[in-house]
């Protein structure tokens, strides 16, 4: 039995979809407002719960093999992103779990101050190492489905926001990359007890996306760049009226002020570790956008 939370998510989904084409059995952590119709119709146990409640995952973990940490935070990174993955880790050992995989975040090493994900996911990272579980940490960089709304906005008006530098390199994964290696990740050797950088097959500087927008659509964009500074005062009145709105715009403008790419050896022993070739931007977008 395989636990994912998360399940609703953009990676989760995808984890349960392939544990279910594969047979297994599969735990899927949900809230009751989400949408786990498709989940439950695949064939996933469907668990009704809450992170931020210890009970509900002690509760969630019963009787399970494999965790698989994939939620995110909704701006609430001390309780989801880091005491949520503390429990789940602890869980796992009382349950003897065999294999954890924990998605992390690319850079969560380096000890950005202003970004409370960055911090949490570091400090699970250290947690689940020292835990003397089996585990995998992945640290993906962008994930391409999330430039999916931003696609479909460019269709339409041919217009491109870029906020800060567009000079800035980042490696954008296919999520369905993403789900495949999670789901591998318990049973390869070479991903066992590792941390692991996850990226797409290029390095691609943020000023490509709307070009590559650009030739999916066969459109010529509208880009505009604008100044970080514009977040900086976005964040500076929010502080005003919504602390945990400040403290989520922090990791939001970590994300834009910072490279987050994959070198290319380390994406040559993620390709060779899961041998499979990883899909380029440009495809994932061809996919799902059906051009």
């Amino acid at each position: 039995m395989f636990l994912v939370t998360g399940a609703t998510g953009g990676i989760g989904r995808r984890v349960v979809r392939l544990l279910r084409l594969q047979e297994k059995s599969v735990r899927a952590f949900v809230r009751l407002t989400s949408r786990y119709n498709e989940l439950e119709h695949r064939g996933a146990e469907i668990f009704i719960g809450d992170l931020r409640q210890d009970q509900d995952i002690a509760k969630a973990c019963r009787g399970v093999e494999y965790v698989i940490s994939a939620h995110g935070s909704d701006s609430d990174s001390l309780h989801l992103d880091y005491r949520a993955n503390i429990e789940l880790i602890d869980q796992a050992k009382a349950n003897e779990v065999k294999h954890f995989v924990f998605i992390s975040v690319l850079g969560a090493e380096r000890g950005y101050e202003d970004a409370p994900v960055f911090k949490a996911k570091r400090a699970v990272e250290k947690y689940l190492e020292a835990s003397g579980l089996n585990y995998t940490i992945l640290r993906p960089s962008g994930l391409a489905s999330n430039l999916l709304p931003l696609a479909e906005q460019f269709r339409e008006t041919g217009f491109y926001l870029l906020v800060g530098d567009p000079k800035n390199r980042s490696s954008v994964v296919s999520t369905d990359d993403l789900a495949r290696i999670v789901v591998d990740s318990v049973r390869v050797e070479g991903a066992c007890n590792q941390i692991l950088p996850v990226g797409g097959p290029e390095i691609l500087l943020r000023e490509d996306i709307p070009t590559i927008f650009s030739r999916v659509f066969n459109k010529e964009p509208l880009v505009i760049n604008s100044p970080l500074f514009v977040v900086d005062g976005l964040r500076s009145t929010l502080g005003l009226f919504n602390t945990q709105a400040q403290q989520a715009l922090g990791t939001y403008r970590t994300l834009l002020a910072n490279e987050f790419f994959c070198r290319k050896d380390e994406i040559a022993n993620l390709e060779r570790i899961f041998n499979f070739h990883l899909e380029t931007l440009e495809n994932f977008l061809r996919r799902y956008l059906a051009v």
